[in-house]
């Protein structure tokens, strides 16, 4: 019976220990304001969710404890009325202490990222005050060196700390509404980068689930501006691959009325029909009219590609780089749908809309090369 009531206290002993390691607690302190109150939040879809409101004793103390899953931490901001005086980042099994004063300056022990992301607020806070002091002073190139290094800095940050959840705040900073610190196109790669390491250590986080649809969307804005800015330079995105005799064709450099920009895979056997019953046709009906075609091949295999070209008998321009779908021409032509499928570029222009079967071709070409 005594051995019974043993294993029955370890039980409950063990059953105590798990449950603390999925919980974090707070011992906290609101100087100056006795029996008052505290409320705590949480970051959650990108705005905070009241959690739970707690009293202070007589002495401005408080204690909280909140349930957190194993590898998923949790923003937690704690607040007196409309001013905020502390920011958390809580894991589970954290004790964490915080002292905070009624007009937001707090201390926090027992937790590092808590810690650091304290450091983070008072680095965007120090910055913001210098770079409005310039800005009100009418001093614009002292504002831009004051943005320039603050955002060198933070693009140290987050490569130095891009295994901790304090990076996520960091790439979402804003000076104002309209201008994210981390604003320019290519600052997609950071995102990135963040992302793809914090996916590793917290897996199951959503916080790190959230930014990785910011960084599908930044990426697809990043290819969206290479594509723009190549059509600044040629009236449209621009591509030079290599052809069958390794040499590098360029799309500006053929001469033609019109350029059809024709994706496809020789390793489907429908495409290469296409080509047989389709586009040879044309092609010898409208080339002497001004018609060009520059066949991309999202093949991997360049040797199936180039002996589909030969055995054929294509004979237009027909290029390959062997990437697939890795191709930087997919997203500099956002190729998102089934192939074959082509752009039309008419004197120098690129059309907005797509074609992709024999009806769309022959309607195309006859209005508009007689």
């Amino acid at each position: 019976m005594k051995n019974y009531k043993k294993l029955i206290a370890a039980a409950a002993i063990l059953a105590a220990a798990v449950s603390c390691k999925d919980q974090a607690r707070i011992e906290g302190t609101l100087t100056g304001s006795p029996d008052s109150q505290v409320v705590l939040k949480k970051l959650s879809g990108g705005s905070l969710n009241v959690i739970d409101t707690v009293k202070t004793a007589s002495d401005g103390s408080y204690s909280y404890k909140m349930d957190i899953a194993p590898g998923q931490p949790e923003f937690v901001y704690i607040y007196s009325g409309a001013t905020k005086v502390a920011s958390l980042l809580l894991q589970s099994g954290d004790k964490v202490k915080v002292v905070s004063d009624p007009k937001g300056g707090y201390t926090v022990e027992g937790s590092e990222e808590s810690a650091k992301l304290k450091g983070v607020e008072d680095d965007f806070a120090a910055f913001m005050k210098d770079f409005s002091a310039a800005v009100d002073a009418g001093d614009g190139p002292a504002a831009s060196k004051k943005y320039v290094d603050y955002y060198r800095s933070r693009v140290k940050y987050v490569m130095e700390n891009s295994k901790s959840l304090t990076a996520i705040p960091v790439l979402y900073q804003k000076i104002n509404e309209d201008f994210p610190v981390f604003g320019q196109p290519t600052d997609a790669v950071h995102f990135r980068s963040v992302h793809d390491s914090l996916a590793k250590v917290y897996p199951d986080s959503r916080y790190v689930s959230a930014l990785g649809g910011e960084v599908e969307k930044r990426i697809n804005l990043l290819a969206l501006q290479q594509r723009l800015n190549a059509a600044n330079e040629a009236g449209f995105p621009d591509a030079s691959l290599p052809s069958i005799d390794g040499k590098k064709v360029k799309i500006s450099d053929l001469d033609s009325k019109m350029i059809i920009v024709y994706f496809w895979q020789a390793a489907d056997a429908s495409q290469k029909m296409f080509n047989q019953d389709v586009l040879l046709p044309l092609y010898k009906t409208y080339h002497p009219k001004g018609l060009e075609i520059y066949s991309i091949s999202l093949d991997t295999d360049k040797g199936v590609w180039a002996s589909a070209v030969k055995s054929q008998g294509l004979p237009w321009v027909n290029v390959c780089d062997g990437l697939g779908a890795a191709s930087p021409v997919v997203g500099l032509y956002n190729i998102s749908r089934g192939l074959p499928v082509a752009y039309v570029i008419e004197d120098g222009i690129l059309a907005p809309q797509t074609v992709s079967s024999e009806k769309e071709l022959r309607s195309l070409l006859s209005s508009k090369l007689k």
